[in-house]
């Protein structure tokens, strides 16, 4: 095989597929053929890089049928073969380099900008063979290349398209090819994509140049290419999706589940009236035989289908196959469940926990000897003591500079803003506070926080006076979960609440909370069932207020799994990509400016379907909601989302954390200056909006250009239409008219893919690795007066709250996950820079120059960002023993660093 990598994919992706044409006019280019010319393969010598070495070329070949003066041209395409080969994998690459040697593996036909006046299509050369022999040792034997020589006439045009054929047994993964000899300089034809063998499917590839067109600009060489190109990924909805394809359509989340396997893995299926949902990508399986609605699994360790140029380069691959999360879901939860299953408990104290640091948890030998199984290299790390093994994990953040900040309030406050879940805060403008449920269902609608209770924690403060002057804030989650509560809290070791908290940011800018509600279902002897919680000064009230607090995190750590980390990225930009490949032609601006941004999320999220959110997975595991996860991510997509309001100044103006102010440079201000989330936010979101405007300005003259453009109409109407098609009827999708309403569009989506994603994922170990901080279930209520359980409450506070919270093995199992979904690949791309593979990805002088100067503003920002880290003003972000906001620096290296920004949605 030439190729067993995942693929590093660049902006400019072609994936069409045609036919190649038989020679137009023979007899004109018989004189070429009988020149074709043998090359020797050449090897990149510069580290990510290619680099081409001359390759010997024949004498000019005669025009002898038409008298004309031909031009030589060189086709170079450059190959990566993988780079960790087995035996077999060598034999059969040297294998095909001989092939590709004698010109029998692949051939290539440049196609013409301009048209035949015969054949009334793009003008095209003979079909040639590319020829190679082995490659000589380099500093990266993976990358090789091939070359083609032929000869075009002296009228046929610049290259637009280059058809190529591969008659290998295998699929390779082509980088580029790049064309010599025409009078304005070399071509390039980047592709980073995988080229099929025609015994899996006999249509040939095509690749577009670097050069951008908008749909009226196609030259006409090229336009009945451009539309195969756009219907080749549509497919007919037809038949189960096989390895090589790259089809591209749309499926409900009715995977989740197993029901043939057992009725507890039954799920129901998420898109449609009664539970809608954003679309998936269609795999095509057959149905589950207990229910027709649902589709038959693909259990791991076998990959679920994602369109062939979707899948991990193998960089990535290698990463998450060896040392991340493939290692993990498919050794270390089953190892570790049956490693504590005969002894799997409660923290009995909070030494315990601090020893999985230090000292590491002990697994004897005679337990299998499991921890041979696990190969995950930065959090769990392996020693061998006399016999027996232990698992150590790293120290989080949160506990790093002081492991006791956890347990105060204006640490807990903190972290509303400069946490991994800094979305959810808003603040408070309504009094009294009043669910929107049904009364006769849930019981009354008015909070049990009165006037009182809240002046009585204000310092002599009206409440009035309060929220005109902006110092009242709320986290609210009693209408997402209390319809939830009664099935949740049926399930074995789960007991929640429906919650909200009350924050209060003091004179000296400090935020702290100063009640907190916990609801549950009204019964018959109840209709109320709320109580209210303050900070008290004895010691029974302080570990009964610790004990809310964490019922609130809890809660909290569910939200954001689930809703604004799972839900309103990775979700939801699944229909954004898989419009955008049915819709848009790879030479669109705009496919070029979105590539980047789509990079690895289709595969990450056909891995998630697979092991972390299906039935009995780790998220339902783990975390509160249980199996009834997914159901209440689709309540919250019903309630919650609105594409206009996932733009981030939209987002903060709804939760009333800023205001409209045309003087500012994102038109809004601030509530809370000190709010490390969003004045980083609004600096990388100002970026992106200038980069995107200055794009679209380029390539779009007037409105009318915007809303002529028949592929972006499309691209918009099908993401309304069939990828969020159980919203396409809401008013508040935004019109794409003008260059605005397109700016607007496409900076919320690269916002989406890239800062907002980094923001509520990359800290998910630094602030989640330490389990009390942010406990993923409880376990218990909070024991009553009147209830046996408050007696040994009084006796043992520590055991009430320490068997409340997950047990060991649960909290390892989350530990090693959410470091997985923390950590950086070695070939993350971070926004802002350009790899190597990706520097021809377009054409156009101005927009490399418009880049290069987001790439420079960036690294102001990234300046910025630093020196706020160091303003001892700032006190949610500075201070004795608090962690840097870090989490939007848009640079990083690889693990988990608590910081950078991914182009893309790709762990």
């Amino acid at each position: 095989m030439l190729s067993q990598s995942a693929f590093h994919r660049s902006p400019s992706l072609f994936s069409g597929r045609i036919t190649p044409s038989p020679t137009p006019k023979p007899g004109q280019w018989h004189a070429a053929m009988n020149r074709r010319a043998m090359v020797r393969t050449v090897v990149a010598k510069k580290a990510g890089a290619v680099k081409s070495t001359s390759v010997v070329k024949p004498s000019p070949p005669a025009e002898e049928e038409t008298g004309k003066e031909g031009i030589e041209v060189r086709v170079v395409l450059t190959v990566k073969n993988k780079i960790k080969q087995r035996l077999l994998d060598k034999i059969e690459d040297s294998w095909e380099y001989f092939v590709n040697g004698i010109g029998k593996g692949i051939t290539v036909q440049l196609v013409s900008e301009e048209i035949d006046p015969d054949t009334k299509v793009g003008k095209r050369s003979l079909v040639e063979p590319v020829r190679g022999w082995l490659p000589k040792p380099s500093d990266h034997p993976y990358i090789v290349d091939y070359a083609a020589n032929l000869t075009v006439p002296s009228d046929f045009g610049r290259p637009g398209a280059i058809i190529i054929t591969n008659f290998l047994q295998n699929e390779f993964f082509l980088m580029e090819i790049v064309v010599h000899g025409f009078s304005d300089g070399p071509t390039f034809f980047p592709a980073n994509s995988w080229i099929h063998s025609r015994k899996d499917n006999p249509s040939s590839r095509i690749l577009f140049t670097n050069k951008a067109y908008l749909p009226s600009q196609t030259p006409d060489g090229l336009k009945d290419m451009r539309q195969n190109e756009i219907v080749s990924h549509r497919g007919n909805g037809k038949g189960e999706r096989k390895k090589h394809d790259r089809i591209y359509d749309y499926a409900p989340y009715n995977d989740l589940g197993n029901p043939d396997k057992s009725d507890e893995l039954a799920r129901p299926v998420l898109g449609g009236l009664e539970m809608p949902y954003p679309r998936r990508c269609r795999t095509g399986r057959r149905s589950t035989k207990s229910d027709p609605s649902s589709e038959s699994r693909i259990e791991k360790p076998h990959p679920v289908y994602v369109p062939r140029d979707e899948t991990f380069e193998e960089i990535k691959e290698n990463a998450f196959s060896t040392g991340r999360l493939k290692a993990l879901l498919h050794n270390l939860v089953p190892a570790l469940a049956a490693a504590f299953s005969r002894r799997d408990s409660q923290f009995e104290c909070f030494s315990d926990i601090d020893r999985l640091y230090k000292d590491g948890f002990i697994v004897k030998a005679e337990e299998e000897s499991f921890v041979d199984r696990l190969i995950i290299s930065s959090v769990l790390k392996n020693f061998m003591t006399m016999g027996d093994k232990l698992l150590k994990y790293d120290i989080p953040s949160i506990i790093s500079r002081d492991r006791f900040s956890w347990l105060r309030d204006n640490e807990f406050a903190r972290q509303t803003l400069a946490g991994v879940n800094p979305v959810d805060i808003q603040r408070l403008r309504e009094f009294p506070i009043r669910s929107k449920l049904d009364p006769t269902i849930y019981g009354p609608q008015e909070s049990a926080i009165t006037k009182e209770i809240l002046e009585h924690e204000l310092n002599g403060m009206s409440l009035e006076e309060a929220m005109e002057t902006n110092r009242l804030f709320i986290i609210d989650y009693h209408d997402i979960l209390l319809p939830y509560i009664k099935r949740i809290n049926s399930l074995k070791g789960r007991k929640i609440y429906a919650s909200r908290t009350i924050f209060l940011s003091t004179r000296n800018g400090i935020l702290r909370p100063i009640a907190i509600e916990l609801s549950l279902p009204p019964s018959p002897s109840n209709p109320s069932r709320k109580r209210v919680y303050t900070h008290g000064h004895d010691a029974t009230t302080n570990w009964i207020w610790k004990l809310a607090k964490a019922h609130v995190c809890t809660n909290d750590a569910g939200v954001h799994q689930l809703v604004n980390h799972w839900l309103r990225t990775h979700a939801c930009m699944e229909p954004y990509i898989i419009a955008a490949h049915r819709q848009l032609s790879s030479m669109h601006p705009i496919f070029k400016l979105l590539h980047p941004h789509m990079r690895y999320t289709m595969e990450i999220n056909a891995l998630a379907r697979q092991s972390l959110i299906n039935g009995g997975g780790i998220i339902e595991s783990c975390f509160s909601p249980g199996k009834y996860s997914m159901e209440l991510s689709s309540a919250a997509y019903k309630s919650m989302w609105r594409f206009d309001m996932e733009a981030l100044p939209a987002d903060l103006i709804r939760r009333g954390m800023a205001v409209e102010d045309p003087s500012m440079p994102c038109g809004v201000r601030l509530v809370l200056e000190d709010y490390p989330y969003a004045a980083d936010s609004l600096l990388i979101w100002s970026a992106i909006e200038d980069w995107v405007r200055g794009y679209v300005n380029h390539f779009y003259h007037d409105s009318s250009s915007v809303s002529c453009d028949k592929e972006i109409q499309a691209w918009w109407d099908e993401i309304k239409n069939k990828g969020h098609a159980d919203k396409k009827n809401e008013p508040w999708w935004p019109n794409l008219n003008t260059k605005e309403d397109l700016t607007r569009i496409v900076t919320t989506m690269i916002w989406t893919a890239s800062g907002q994603h980094a923001a509520i994922n990359f800290g998910q170990y630094p602030f989640g690795g330490y389990m009390p901080n942010r406990p993923t279930l409880m376990k218990k209520l909070i024991p009553q007066e009147d209830e046996p359980e408050y007696e040994k409450f009084l006796l043992n506070p520590q055991q009430t709250f320490l068997s409340s919270i997950p047990s060991q093995l649960q909290a390892t199992q989350v530990m090693a996950v959410q470091d997985t979904l923390s950590t950086h690949s070695p070939d993350e791309e971070y926004i802002g820079q350009l790899a190597a593979s990706h520097a021809n990805w377009i054409s156009d002088h101005h927009v490399k120059n418009l880049f290069e100067k987001f790439s420079a503003r960036l690294e102001e920002i990234e300046g910025t960002i630093n020196k706020r880290n160091k303003d001892f003003h700032l006190k949610n972000r500075t201070g004795a023993g608090v962690p840097p906001y870090e989490l939007l620096l848009p640079s990083s290296g690889p693990g988990v660093t608590g910081r950078g920004i991914p182009n893309s949605i790709s762990i």
